[in-house]
């Protein structure tokens, strides 16, 4: 699994594709954040970090699956998949080095994002006010939120050959965990209790429960158990092209 993270990251990095891509995410948060006045820091008259929480699960919606789509599309095209499966590697090693390999990107793109909490903390009246148990919580969201994203960006790129349609895939998948369950809810034929399951099952209900600042067991579970599921669809759809090309 090591050599496979390693193999990932540098490979990342070798090319301009992934600088742009955490640049152009550092770019438009801090675009929405510090310059457009509807979203503003600055504009808010409150010190806190709560326009950056809503905002950041849109824009990796874009990102994750930019940075998981040639995760094994190019493995695929290459045909260097069957050189992997020849390696004394486990199905689990070659799926598991390159999902972490690219939560560690997704990782490094959210660390730059630290700064604006101690450029609110200085532009605060009173520091001790900001509500850290709250941004701490949203911070954990995030990071669990791209896990999630980035288990369903690996699977996306399982599928094909084409990095584009994995790319496509793993947009509309991450939306309709994220966003699509709680628009379902919305429904008014599902009022009156089904809505509240509905919403459970989404991304977006659990995020925004953990990012109130208390860590709940149950949405932990939850974003591991949906990250262990699409981990596995990913090594099943590996299994299956390999015995297909067999």
């Amino acid at each position: 699994m090591l050599a496979i993270f390693k193999k990932e990251i540098n490979q990342f990095f070798s090319s301009i594709t992934g600088y742009v891509a955490i640049i152009l995410f550092l770019l438009a948060n801090g675009l929405f954040l510090f310059v457009f006045p509807d979203t503003s820091l600055l504009d808010t008259g409150y010190a806190n970090l709560d326009p950056l929480f809503d905002l950041a699960p849109l824009l990796y919606l874009l990102l994750i699956p930019a940075i998981t789509m040639r995760s094994f599309a190019d493995e695929f095209k290459t045909g260097t998949m069957e050189l992997l499966s020849t390696k004394p590697l486990g199905g689990w090693d070659v799926v598991m080095g390159k999902f972490f390999s690219s939560l560690l990107i997704v990782v490094i793109s959210l660390l730059p994002t630290v700064i604006y909490y101690f450029a609110i903390r200085q532009l605060s009246v009173n520091p001790q006010l900001l509500d850290n148990g709250g941004i701490i919580g949203s911070y954990v969201g995030l990071l669990l939120l791209g896990a999630t994203f980035t288990a369903i960006g690996v699977w996306s790129s399982s599928l094909t050959a084409n990095a584009m349609v994995a790319f496509l895939i793993a947009l509309f998948t991450c939306f309709i965990f994220y966003n699509g369950f709680d628009a379902l809810s919305k429904i008014p034929s599902f009022s009156g209790g089904a809505d509240y399951y509905l919403q459970m099952a989404g991304i977006k209900f659990h995020y925004l429960s953990v990012s109130r600042g208390v860590i709940d067991s149950r949405d932990v579970i939850y974003f591991l158990s949906v990250s262990g599921l699409m981990l596995y669809l990913t090594k099943l759809s590996l299994q299956r092209k390999l015995w297909q090309n067999g």
